[in-house]
């Protein structure tokens, strides 16, 4: 199960599970367990600006700086992504 960072964002991991790589590129927020079950879920645009899909737990001031950090590191996370995955940025058709 891939992190996109090492480190926690707003006290959460961003991460991708390899069942996940057949959708466009996105991220999990989870403190705890690194699974699908009660984690947010954010589609990430060619921009960097998320959709929120799932918010899990997170609070609207956790879920903005998540949204903020990938905002200005999504490139990053896209390289990760596409070493899994050959689905782009959410809204393409790829």
């Amino acid at each position: 199960m891939p992190k996109y960072f090492p480190f926690k964002i707003a006290g959460y991991y961003l991460y991708f599970t390899m069942a996940c790589v057949v959708e466009c590129i996105h991220a999990h927020a989870s403190d705890t367990k690194l699974t699908e079950a009660g984690s947010a879920k954010l589609f990430i645009k060619s921009d960097g600006d998320t959709i929120v899909q799932k918010r899990g737990t997170l609070s609207d001031k956790e879920l903005a700086t998540i949204q903020k950090y990938i905002k200005n590191n999504y490139l990053t996370m896209f390289e990760m992504w596409s070493q899994y995955s050959e689905h782009g940025f959410y809204g393409e058709n790829k």
